[in-house]
């Protein structure tokens, strides 16, 4: 099959055909790059969303995320930020492999049919000139073949004519020759012409048509095949992601398979655990028996010693109530020990995690001068090794300093956790780690807060309002009661400032008695004298109780 024998005369409907052919691979073209665009707009779409739901840095939502099920969203979110990314990679690929390649190769299709058609074209005026020639050449002979038969005519008539001189006879003679090999010449051209125009015409038909029309075919079953190639392109594009999209779906997967509930369910208790015992049993208050009324643990302040007692709460409490009424409005102390144990060692672990991040940092600066000082020392023209010295010297303190400070606060730390009821190293660590930017701040206790569901210290202004009222009304009642009785005696570690109601000041190697021993809550209560009583952190004492005391506890 061949069109320059098949479609010979088609010239024209080839041409449009082509030309076709062409618009339908320009139409191919777009419709990849919206492809790519699509492709392009739902990664940004799918980025955006990822984006949108990543936790902020320092935030609270951030800690969230420690929590399995939280891990797995953000894992989810990570899956499909690769997955957008694999849609940008399609994006790239078809538009390199397919719309550029493709518009190049249009390009130079159409150079290619316009030369092919060129030929064809001169080809047509080729034989439409030897045509005009044939015609020409045809027509004279036409006429010069009529011009004849009249001289000849004309001839005859007046050589039959007696009354014409012999003259003129002879004129019309010559005049018919002239006429005759006049048409004997055109005839002679005509014959000539029309043998060339032959032979031009079969060229035409059967060799410069064939071949042109053949080049065309070719050139557009090229084009046929450069689609489909592209076609077969455009799908293997999308099936060379598919692993490792799926390889996204695999960890989304799997992120799912690694929520753990029971874990969840511990970070809870590490998140908001306080670290005091529950308060106990409130006792029953018979007011008929005056001068005899006991309290529970968790009143105001404990039992001032046999048939004595003190304020308390009643059943308004809401739970386990703070040693102290107002809350401290000073500075935070360094080591936390305004906070309740738990809270404290949590506050204590997120001090040193953040100090030895910064020593990391200063360590890795360190490294990168000392690095830059070698270079220098290789290569002097690159800069002066001793402009680096001070630098050096500068961090290296820096160090030092954090290093000294990171050991205080482990020290305060493992003082905290040698208080605290056993758990494993890992779950202290695990503790500090995840729980340092949601640490409630407590300030010194204050009696007037309690522990809210999130773990943070809400202020209970009505039961502060009670406190007051039964303070005023309870004051007059207590004033001539004894004080309670010595159970040992106490050696101050540090000096502590007690700047809340509630609490006592003592300086460092000062000796008071202990009048209340520490119930887990971090706290002893201590006399200086008979007016000077108060509670000051166990941490800073060394206590020494009297066995023989009544209400010392024995320890074995």
């Amino acid at each position: 099959m061949s069109w320059g024998i098949e479609l010979w005369d088609q010239f024209d409907n080839l041409e449009k055909h082509t030309q076709w052919g062409i618009d339908i691979l320009e139409k191919y073209i777009k419709f990849v790059k919206e492809r790519t665009e699509i492709e392009l707009s739902y990664a940004k779409q799918l980025r955006n969303l990822s984006k949108k739901y990543q936790p902020k840095k320092n935030s609270k939502e951030e800690e969230e995320y420690r929590y399995t099920a939280c891990k797995a969203f953000l894992s989810t979110l990570n899956e499909m930020n690769d997955y957008a990314g694999q849609h940008e990679v399609i994006s790239e690929n078809m538009t390199s492999q397919i719309i550029v390649e493709l518009a190049r190769y249009v390009q130079e299709l159409k150079q290619e049919r316009k030369s092919h058609f060129h030929d064809g074209r001169k080809a047509q005026q080729h034989i439409e000139t030897c045509w005009k020639q044939l015609e020409s050449s045809k027509r004279r002979f036409e006429r010069d073949c009529k011009e004849a038969d009249r001289a000849q005519q004309y001839f005859e008539k007046m050589d039959a004519d007696i009354n014409v001189t012999k003259a003129d006879v002879e004129k019309a003679r010559q005049q018919a020759q002239t006429r005759h090999q006049m048409a004997e010449e055109s005839k002679a051209d005509y014959s000539s012409v029309l043998q060339k125009f032959n032979h031009e015409q079969h060229e035409y038909y059967h060799t410069h048509i064939p071949n042109i029309f053949q080049k065309i075919q070719e050139m557009e079953e090229r084009r046929i095949v450069r689609i489909g190639e592209s076609v077969k392109t455009y799908a293997e594009l999308d099936r060379q992601v598919i692993p490792i999209i799926g390889k996204c779906l695999d960890g989304i997967v799997k992120a799912a398979e690694s929520i753990d509930p029971k874990n969840d369910s511990q970070l809870v208790v590490e998140a908001y655990k306080s670290g005091f015992e529950p308060p106990g049993d409130i006792e029953f208050e018979d007011y008929t028996q005056p001068m005899k009324r006991t309290v529970s643990d968790n009143s105001l302040s404990n039992s001032r010693g046999e048939g004595k007692s003190e304020l308390k709460f009643g059943g308004k409490s809401k739970g386990k109530l703070w040693p102290f009424i107002k809350k401290n409005k000073g500075a935070t102390p360094e080591d936390f020990s305004n906070l309740p144990p738990e809270q404290r060692r949590k506050k204590l672990q997120q001090k040193v995690d953040e100090l030895n991040k910064e020593i990391q940092k200063e360590m890795d600066q360190r490294d990168a001068i000392t690095k830059m000082k070698d270079v220098y020392l290789k290569n002097p023209q690159m800069g002066d090794p001793s402009s680096l010295d001070h630098k050096l010297a500068e961090v290296s303190q820096n160090i030092e300093k954090l290093r000294l400070e990171a050991q205080k606060f482990e020290a305060w730390l493992a003082e905290v956790e040698g208080r605290l009821p056993a758990r494993s190293d890992q779950a202290r660590r695990q503790s500090g780690m995840y729980e340092t930017q949601n640490a409630p701040s407590v300030n010194n206790c204050a009696q007037d807060r309690e522990s809210s569901p999130d773990g943070s210290y809400t202020e209970e202004q009505s039961q502060e309002s009670e406190v007051k009222v039964l303070a005023t009304d309870f004051d007059d009642e207590f004033d001539d009661e004894e004080p309670l009785p010595a159970i040992g005696t106490c050696k101050a570690l540090y000096t502590f400032e007690g700047q809340n109601e509630g609490t006592i000041s003592v300086v460092e190697g000062e000796t008071l008695y202990v009048i209340e021993e520490d119930k887990g809550d971090g706290w002893t209560r201590i006399r200086r004298n008979e007016d000077e009583e108060g509670y000051v952190p166990t941490s800073y004492v060394e206590v020494y109780l009297d066995k023989n005391a009544k209400g010392a506890k024995t320890y074995i």
